[in-house]
């Protein structure tokens, strides 16, 4: 018969190697577990790297990760660009406040490119600036703003990536709003197409460039303030010179900057075969008119009106044009030419 110590003995040296044993599962399985973590969270690390694109603009560089679906906008360029890869907004700001409260019929409410929403974006109010509590409800995962949002950069950036853009660097923009969100690929294809658009454009206005090739080019509300100008009018300006067209301008002229001018300073320039007045009005839309009308409507009447400009050369000769300036300087890219070149179409055109 064993002793009592015996058996204490034996039971001790059963509860050591079980004691040995369990150790033993436990640093294996933890080491197992380490090995893991560690393989996963370096193959994490990496495809997160890898699907991530540090992308440079106007105040910096912006790391941008993933695939963003919600992008608020600020500044029709670039929800121009936006729509042109045919990616949605989820919020945008205007330069100028056409419509308030929601954007829930953006095809009346968003000029030329609301028919091109199919989603209700959260109107954020201008684009100087935004509101900041209405891009926070929007949870965005890209914020693409423009030079004029150089103040908001440091809180915006705090929300989401942000990348500020030039204004009227089109091709630049779309190339950049392109990267951030996976659609490089387009973006060529895109841009010849509209080079292919405007050279075709070209031919087309060949005769009429032939016998009436000096316009004179000019930016207005109700003639009260006019403007001459060059590179400062953006694709206003840059797509009548494309299409073969001299502008008339003053030797001394600054093309970085738009001079004002009076109509009696402008009748030196009588020789010009066309005048080409791009019309603004943004004060409150009035709901008979639609958004081109309103633009326009003073800006005709006041030269109807005036003995000055009916007395240009132009004028008798009925090649006096009205053309929202919105359409041209506000969308600088793809979209905004082919709506320029389809109104100047319309009215250059039309008469011989």
């Amino acid at each position: 018969m064993r002793t009592k110590q015996s058996v204490k003995f034996v039971a001790y040296i059963w509860l050591l190697v079980l004691v040995i044993l369990t150790a033993l599962v436990i640093v294996t399985f933890q080491g197992i577990r380490n090995n893991f973590s560690a393989n996963g969270d370096r193959s994490l690390s990496l495809a997160s790297s890898a699907n991530c694109r540090t992308i440079g603009h106007q105040i910096g560089k912006t790391k941008v990760c993933g695939q963003p679906e919600k992008i608020v906008v600020f500044g029709s360029p670039l929800l121009e660009s936006l729509l042109t890869l045919d990616i949605q907004p989820s919020g945008f700001a205007d330069y100028f406040m056409f419509h308030k409260g929601n954007f829930d019929n953006p095809s009346q409410q968003i000029p030329y490119l609301g028919n091109r929403i199919n989603t209700q974006p959260a109107n954020l109010g201008l684009l100087s600036s935004p509101s900041i509590e209405a891009i926070l409800k929007v949870k965005p995962d890209l914020i693409l703003g423009t030079q004029y949002n150089a103040s908001q950069y440091k809180i915006l950036s705090k929300i989401a990536p942000t990348l500020l853009l030039d204004w009227n660097n089109a091709e630049k923009n779309l190339k950049t709003i392109a990267q951030a969100v996976g659609s490089s690929k387009k973006t060529e294809s895109l841009l010849a197409e509209t080079k292919q658009q405007i050279k075709t454009a070209r031919d087309s206005f060949a005769p009429i460039v032939a016998q009436y090739s000096k316009v004179l080019l000019l930016h207005s509300g109700n003639l009260q303030d006019i403007y001459l100008g060059d590179n400062a009018f953006g694709l206003c300006s840059s797509l009548i010179k494309e299409l073969g067209f001299q502008l008339i301008l003053p030797p001394e002229l600054n093309k970085s900057s738009p001079v004002s001018v009076s109509l009696e300073i402008l009748s030196q320039f009588n020789d010009a075969d066309s005048i080409i007045l791009l019309g603004s009005n943004f004060s409150k839309l009035n709901s008979k008119n639609s958004f081109k009308e309103h633009q326009l409507l003073n800006l005709k009447q006041a030269w109807e009106k005036n003995a000055i400009a009916q007395s240009f050369k132009a004028s008798k000769n009925g090649r006096v044009y009205f053309i929202p300036y919105y359409m041209c300087a506000s969308l600088p890219g793809s979209i905004g030419t082919k709506l320029y070149l389809k109104e100047l179409k319309k009215q250059l055109l039309s008469v011989r």
